[in-house]
């Protein structure tokens, strides 16, 4: 007799648990107590209440979904409102709005190489890059640096080629050399596309990205992608870039095409948090501030970023100091693979804006209880 089609999946589950990678969904509470280190509110405006009735005067207006696909009835004015004002804050041309950031990566690069085209994609990447390039049927080169990058454009045969990166990587920190990567990029004819969903609102003048940060907004051969998720505390994504991109997804972006569009509470939110944003440049300063108040508490180095990344080693230990933190009131993210290599689990703390000076010192206590006996052991 044949066995259950499912009946893999006990095994799979054991082996995950031994290895201590096995992962479960924790409610979050309305109002929890704690400080919160774990999640991407970097400039705290998800719960801004001008952020807030943002979307509530969108939900009144437009109702609770857009209704349908963005080239049906699910683009509003108010999602033209977002992409124009958008597109500006970034120095482009023109933008358009995915229901995630995931979505407007695959979107971006599916529709802007494939078959008979070459992707080289930064060895780091995230995952959602990872699968656009998957997705992408294009041949894919995984590069270390510029020089590689280099190297693998200068030995294509293909025509057309990208390069795609994120401009901070979102587990350690870490900004990408994104003016050696363009200058590549042009020399060999290669469009250079940057991930900004670490970057925006926390990077470059004002937020405005760590593109604009290299004088690289606007460029012709480049593009970005942002979420609108993380510094601007609301949901979706978007791609800006040159207006014949923005063009081209809407005919060949599949993530675009065949998908209902970004419900108009979360344009209006992200709407009115992009305003906030442009009209208080000292909040990306604030988050860096924290971040060094957070790294100074660790022990590691202050990161250029949001991102604070503290190496543990084993996922057991990953696991056990995350959980202790939360025990003591702060929580912090604990990343383990295939999130990060094999030997290098950690505590991903995010620095927000709104973390008071009183907190960063209940930081210090906590951390200072957790981390000597994780690091000991």
């Amino acid at each position: 007799m044949p066995t259950h089609p499912l009946a893999w999946l006990a095994a799979h589950a054991d082996a995950r648990r031994a290895a201590g990678l096995r992962r479960e969904l924790v409610p979050r509470a309305a109002g929890a107590p704690g400080i919160d280190l774990a999640g991407n509110d970097y400039l705290g405006l998800s719960t801004d209440p001008r952020v807030v009735e943002g979307g509530i005067d969108a939900l009144r207006t437009w109702g609770a979904g857009s209704t349908g696909s963005r080239l049906v009835t699910g683009t509003t004015a108010l999602h033209a409102d977002l992409e124009d004002e958008l597109a500006a804050f970034c120095g482009a041309e023109a933008a358009l709005v995915f229901s995630s950031g995931y979505a407007a990566n695959l979107g971006a690069l599916t529709a802007l190489s494939g078959p008979g085209a070459l992707i080289v994609s930064d060895v780091a990447n995230h995952a959602s890059l990872v699968d656009a390039c998957r997705l992408s049927r294009a041949r894919i080169v995984v590069a270390d640096g510029p020089d590689a990058v280099d190297a693998a454009l200068a030995a294509r045969t293909e025509e057309r080629a990208l390069v795609v990166t994120d401009s901070v990587n979102s587990v350690d920190g870490g900004l990408a050399p994104l003016r050696a990567l363009h200058a590549v990029s042009r020399a060999r004819g290669a469009l250079l596309v940057v991930d900004e969903a670490h970057g925006l609102g926390v990077c470059g003048p004002g937020g405005r990205g760590l593109l604009a940060g290299e004088g690289l907004a606007g460029a012709d051969d480049v593009v970005a992608t942002v979420t609108l998720s993380k510094a601007l505390g609301s949901q979706g994504g978007a791609v800006v870039g040159p207006a014949p991109v923005v063009a081209h997804l809407v005919d060949s972006a599949r993530s675009f095409i065949f998908d209902t569009g970004l419900a108009p509470a979360c344009v209006g939110s992200a709407l009115a948090a992009l305003r906030v944003l442009r009209a208080s440049p000292e909040l990306p300063g604030e988050v860096l501030r924290v971040a060094a108040g957070l790294a100074a508490a660790a022990g590691v180095p202050v990161p250029a970023s949001s991102v604070v990344s503290v190496v543990l080693g084993e996922p057991e230990r990953a696991f056990a100091a995350a959980r202790r933190c939360a025990e003591l009131g702060v929580r912090v993210g604990c990343f383990r693979p295939p999130s990060v290599p094999v030997g290098t689990s950690r505590l991903r703390l995010t620095a927000r804006a709104t973390v008071t000076d009183a907190e960063l010192e209940r930081v210090r206590e906590v951390l200072a209880q957790v981390l000597a006996p994780a690091v000991a052991r």
